[in-house]
């Protein structure tokens, strides 16, 4: 504890607030697990530790006794008591309580950190870990009260009713025994897991590898064969036909013929609804018929189709044999529920005590369910001689259900080692006749350990998605394994459940990167999975359209059948926002870190910004790649926090100091991906140990304009690293490179060429400072290789924009650089304009330029057009033919529709505009009338890029 406390201000209030709620479902900056982060205000507590309230510890500890365990930074047991003994702030406490609070109901998690928020006093980042979301964020949200209460009594709060509010819901919205089992067995194998809705449907496996499962079904369970086993009397009749021990039975409809049935078969039967489940509705050893009649009734009630069935009442004690993949894999006998008297207590008394047990809950909460006294059970009790006030004799049983089914409150044994080998090929081969792949085989006989054909007893039932708790956790024995053997059947040994993820981040370049090694793996017949920030494409194909360069994205790639390969954009936002949405990825590429973004979300310096995006490097396992780029030193500094190995890739000259430490990584048998000049031009060399394999020349390849694009050029290396990584064959990644152009069709909106009257355009979206330098190099050097065979001086037009949510400084910054590299600008807006009002992004760009203008910048014409549409039209007015134009966009697709129609209608003379040929991909026309719609609707901003101000209510 620090000795310079802050000097209280006021009395100890319930001050602390919960002011901000996030969830991190995959690595993130503060954690490499799925973790929860509270933002608390402690308020006046800030001057009150624990040390100074009195009683709060040992409040505290007596509701939360369990928090005697927690090591804290101590290490050892009791480690945060002596902090709260000795003092500590009480965000730190928050982050214990609900730690504490999901251990009480069997989350076994212990990780957590709590640290001041910078530059505000008194408010801190509780971060902690959690099984299940919507439970952790429930016990963050009832540590803050409960630790408000300790410190000042909240009127009409009862601590124990909260705490059991608590665990019934998080008991409601936890998983149940069967599926929890399986999930467990699988986390095990480092299988990963997705729960897909509210209830108990997860898949398993990413990608082509997933499985799916809904409790104890799976995606091998046959839809057919679970209906069979639906319809009991069809099940009979299959299992006879082939030899196997089952009761005589018919199915009914009404009581009369359940009578006449009855009376057919012989005394005794049994009455149960046809397709019911869990033991509802059964009436068992029924010997007159107006107990057929009666339980008819019953039955029925639980019949979804209203047929009951009536079978011969088997004499023996009831077992369930569970079959997994036609093999048994455990026998539990089934005890229906009871009492045992003790001489003391009646029967609803002997009740209360064994539902007491904490193993006893509500349905399948827990691992046995608590006993339910209804007139069934009151009937059974007064056949037995007996009233529910009535004290039975010590070691009477009582009974008080007459199936034994784990939900109506009965109890299991283990017999899964006592079985005779015969009983168990029956049940087998049972299981094989109805065809489910996970079944629960229902047997009644005098002993599991006897031959049921020598000794009577029939199979009654066969049950799809059979549970297992009474399997792994038995009343009474040893709890037996069972998810291992249905994991085993998804994912036998040996069978991947993940596919390869190339996580791709840094400031620019992250979407050309990530396309450009989509395509090369493309090219080895792979069936990849992208996310950018143009939307979501599976196997080349544009599936969704959106900014999906986050961790929703990502899973939805995975959650896909056909992707074999996921290669993801992965944005600063989304990392904050939600963490990487997925635990680990085999391969991470870093570009560069560059200013943008600053100044949002409490990132304000580069050195912040390099932080999150290293998120990626950190989530790269011992076998997997960082690619990262060597010239850039905060990216170069993220070698630190990679597990795996580091393939570096550089545009630097052989003879400078990042090439140098390149070399001195290669002798250690590093790899890299660098440039080699010669008198023929720059060839991209791929280099390990002492080895060095040329790939291709840059001038070469179409991305690069005959090697101007130099940053096409660093995203060919990086590309080249990654599909190096992913063992990509030499000659794939060289074809790969060669073939991969900036067309709309393989790019688009990046550096997409297209001619328009003589025009030459070019397409991007550049919309950074950094971004804008290298495209304006791009510009300079494409312009001056042009120039030399020219007729006439080529001019640069630019269209320029910038994103309202940047700083003025950066904005300004914009407009300064793009005014050194063009002769005449067009200033535009986005059609989001981020919560500035219109005009006022362009006016900061404009200032930036004219001030550059002023000192002798290159650009000599500024004008302002916010309409997108409008901005291309005019930019293309003051080319002349021969000229480069640029043109920065924000809604590429609008805008090479724009482009194309300009170009028919220059080249198609007199045809109206129906009859102008289109692009049916670019869907031209209606583009372009939408674009039209939304000039004439802006009509306003248009007027008010000539002078007049926008109003703030505009947006």
């Amino acid at each position: 504890m620090s000795a310079d406390r802050p000097t209280p201000t006021g009395p100890p209030t319930a001050a602390l607030r919960l002011l901000e709620q996030r969830v991190y479902r995959g690595p993130n900056v503060w954690s490499y697990e799925p973790a929860v982060h509270l933002v608390v205000d402690l308020g006046v507590l800030e001057s009150y530790p624990s040390d100074t309230l009195p009683g709060f510890t040992d409040a505290l500890l007596e509701y939360l006794p369990g928090i005697h365990e927690h090591t804290c930074s101590r290490g050892h047991r009791g480690g945060f008591v002596e902090r709260l003994r000795e003092g500590t702030w009480l965000g730190h406490v928050t982050e214990h309580v609900a730690l504490q609070l999901q251990q009480e109901i069997g989350h076994d998690l212990r990780r957590g950190k709590t640290r001041m928020v910078r530059d505000r006093p008194g408010v801190y980042n509780v971060i902690y870990s959690f099984v299940d979301e919507r439970v952790g964020l429930a016990a963050g949200e009832l540590a803050v009260r409960l630790v408000n209460h300790l410190v000042e009594p909240e009127e009409g709060f009862d601590v124990a009713t909260a705490l059991e509010r608590f665990q019934l819901r998080a008991q409601r919205l936890s998983f149940g025994p069967s599926t929890a089992a399986i999930i467990e067995e699988a986390a095990s194998r480092d299988i990963p897991w997705t729960r897909l809705n509210e209830h108990s449907l997860v898949q398993l496996g990413q990608g082509v590898h997933a499985q799916r499962i809904r409790a104890t079904m799976t995606s091998r369970t046959s839809a057919l064969a679970v209906d069979i086993a639906g319809d009991k009397n069809l099940t009979g009749r299959l299992l006879g036909s082939a030899g196997l021990p089952v009761p005589r039975s018919e199915t009914v409809r009404t009581a009369e013929a359940a009578a006449s049935a009855a009376r057919r078969i012989g005394y005794p039967v049994v009455v149960k609804p046809l397709d019911g489940n869990h033991g509802r509705g059964v009436c068992l050893d029924l010997r007159e018929e107006q107990q057929v009649r009666e339980a008819f009734v019953v039955a029925e009630a639980q019949s979804k189709r209203g047929v009951v069935q009536v079978e011969t009442f088997v004499h023996g004690k009831d077992y369930r044999c569970l079959i997994i993949g036609g093999r048994m894999a455990a026998i539990a006998e089934r005890v229906p529920a009871h009492v045992v008297g003790d001489g003391e207590h009646t029967v609803l008394e002997l009740v209360d005590i064994t539902n007491s047990d904490p193993r006893r809950g509500v349905g399948h909460e827990k691992v046995l369910t608590r006993i339910t006294v209804d007139a069934a059970a009151t009937a059974l009790v007064r056949e037995q001689g007996l009233a529910l006030d009535d004290v039975p004799a010590r070691e009477q049983v009582v009974r008080l259900a007459q199936t034994g089914n784990m939900s109506t409150g009965g109890i299991s044994v283990d017999r899964t080692f006592d079985a005779h080998p015969e009983n168990v090929e029956i049940a087998e081969e049972a299981a094989r006749l109805i065809g489910l792949d996970v079944a629960g085989i229902d047997f009644i006989c005098p002993d599991i350990t006897a031959p049921v054909r020598e000794t009577g007893g029939a199979i009654c039932e066969v049950n799809a998605a059979p549970g297992f708790r009474m399997h792994t956790h038995p009343t009474v024995g040893e709890p037996q394994f069972i998810a291992k053997p249905v994991v085993d059947l998804l994912f036998p040994p040996g069978t991947p459940s993940r596919v390869p993820i190339v996580a791709v981040t840094g400031t620019n370049g992250k979407t050309t990167t990530s396309r450009m090694l989509a395509h090369i793996m493309k090219g080895l017949g792979r069936k990849v999975g992208m996310t950018s920030t143009d939307g979501i494409v599976i196997d080349e194909r544009l599936v969704i359209k959106a900014d999906a360069s986050g961790p929703r994205s990502a899973r939805m790639v995975l959650q896909n059948p056909r992707v074999d390969l996921a290669v993801m954009e992965v944005a600063r936002g989304g990392i904050l926002r939600e963490g990487l949405g997925y635990d680990r990825n085999d391969v991470a590429v870093v570009t560069n870190i560059q200013p943008d973004h600053l100044g949002m979300r409490g990132i304000n310096t580069l050195e912040q910004l390099a932080a999150v995006k290293a998120v990626v490097v950190e989530a790269v396992p011992r076998n997997g790649f960082a690619v990262l780029n060597a010239d850039d030193a905060l990216v170069r500094a993220m070698r630190r926090r990679c597990s795996g190995t580091v393939i570096w890739f550089s545009l630097e000259p052989p003879d400078s100091p990042v090439r140098q430490f390149i070399d001195e990584q290669c002798r250690r048998g590093r790899r890299a991906v660098v440039l080699e000049p010669s008198d023929r031009g720059e060839m991209i060399v791929l280099r390990q140990g002492r080895r060095s394999m040329p790939l291709a020349w840059t001038h070469l390849l179409p991305s690069t304009f005959g090697g101007a694009a130099r940053m096409n050029v660093a995203n060919a290396l990086a590309a080249t690293g990654a599909a190096f990584a992913l063992d990509a064959p030499l000659h794939d990644i060289r074809q790969g490179l060669r073939t991969f152009s900036t067309s709309y069709y393989q790019s688009p909106g990046r550096l997409n060429r297209i001619d328009v009257d003589h025009v030459e355009v070019f397409v991007d979206y550049c919309h950074n400072p950094p971004g804008m330098r290298m495209l304006g190099d791009f510009v300079e050097s494409y312009v001056t290789r042009r120039q030399g065979s020219a007729e006439h001086r080529i001019s640069r037009i630019g269209m320029i924009g910038a994103a309202g949510d940047r700083r003025d400084d950066d904005i300004r910054e914009l407009g300064a650089i793009a005014a050194e590299h063009f002769d005449a600008l067009i200033i535009r807006e986005d059609d989001n304009l981020r919560r500035r009002p219109a005009g006022e992004s362009a006016r900061l760009v404009r200032e930036g330029a004219e001030e550059a203008m002023r000192g002798g910048a290159r650009c000599r014409q500024v004008d302002t057009v916010l309409d997108e549409i409008a901005a291309v039209r005019h930019a293309l007015v003051l080319a002349n033919p021969g000229d480069v134009t640029v043109l920065c966009v924000d809604q590429h697709a609008k805008v090479l529709a724009e482009l194309e129609a300009l170009t028919h209608r220059a080249t198609a003379g007199s045809r109206t505009d129906e009859e102008q040929p289109g692009d049916p991909d670019l869907d031209a026309r209606a583009l372009r009338h939408q674009a039209t719609a939304a000039a004439s609707a802006d009509d306003t901003r248009l007027r008010a890029a000539v002078g007049s101000p926008a109003e703030p209510g505009d947006e």
